[in-house]
């Protein structure tokens, strides 16, 4: 299927592509590691949280990954954290939300295509109401490919901290949402937050969680677990420095 543009007026032809699209996994492993070698986070880990996400993944659990958003540097150094950490294994079948605005440019998009990014339609651009439908077609979306054995990675505040970034901002309702789908559709997934803090030289410091097995029935009661556990692992990637 030929890209489409990526506009909201053409998100049913955006979402159909994304619900099927692969990128070309070795590429992405070399994006991957080429973003470790550069951006060099230093990862620490709640106490067996390295051997269960490990575990979780051999056992080809559903992950949805959760990290706090503090500045457009954020994706790379997610990328980073997933390939110095047992997330490498997910790497070529992990799926990112992104701004919809980092698709317009055909040479960056084919660089968040190659890292298999999916377009998100935000309110804060679009309007809340001209966005209704096509958010409700991006969390079908992304349930499906949870599904589907893809791991999903969401920086669920939305927009980057312009406050105390020691802070989780509001968490958007999407992620319990997309969590109650992919349960309809027969997959529990699993929770994995990882908080992120930079110091004076940008330098970064992660901290990765210990995983949630067991999630709630409700996007409302999903979206405070997502909320606790995105404090909790800040707390602890800014107590690190």
């Amino acid at each position: 299927m030929t890209r489409p543009d990526v506009t909201l007026e053409n998100y049913d032809d955006v979402y159909r592509f994304y619900l099927d699209h692969q990128q070309n996994r070795l590429l992405a492993r070399a994006a991957y590691a080429a973003l470790s070698a550069r951006f060099r986070p230093r990862v620490r880990y709640a106490d067996g949280a390295r051997d269960r996400l490990r575990e979780l993944l051999s056992s080809d659990t559903r992950l949805i990954v959760v990290a706090n958003h503090l500045s457009d540097r954020d994706q790379y150094t997610l990328a980073a954290t997933a390939w110095r950490t047992p997330l490498r294994r997910a790497v070529g079948r992990t799926r990112v939300l992104a701004k919809d605005e980092l698709f317009v440019d055909p040479g960056l998009r084919r660089k968040i295509d190659m890292m298999g990014s999916i377009p998100v339609f935000r309110s804060k651009n679009h309007g809340l109401r001209a966005v209704a439908d096509a958010g409700r077609r991006m969390m079908d979306v992304s349930a499906q490919r949870l599904h589907r054995g893809d791991v999903l990675a969401i920086f669920p505040e939305g927009t980057c901290n312009e406050g105390d970034p020691t802070r989780v901002q509001r968490i958007n309702t999407g992620v319990g949402h997309i969590a109650v789908k992919a349960r309809k559709l027969g997959t529990a997934p699993a929770l994995l937050a990882i908080g992120i803090s930079y110091g004076p030289d940008r330098s970064a410091d992660v901290h990765v969680a210990a995983p949630v097995l067991e999630l709630p029935g409700t996007p409302m009661d999903v979206t405070r677990l997502v909320t606790a556990e995105l404090q909790g692992a800040v707390d602890h990637a800014v107590a690190a420095r």
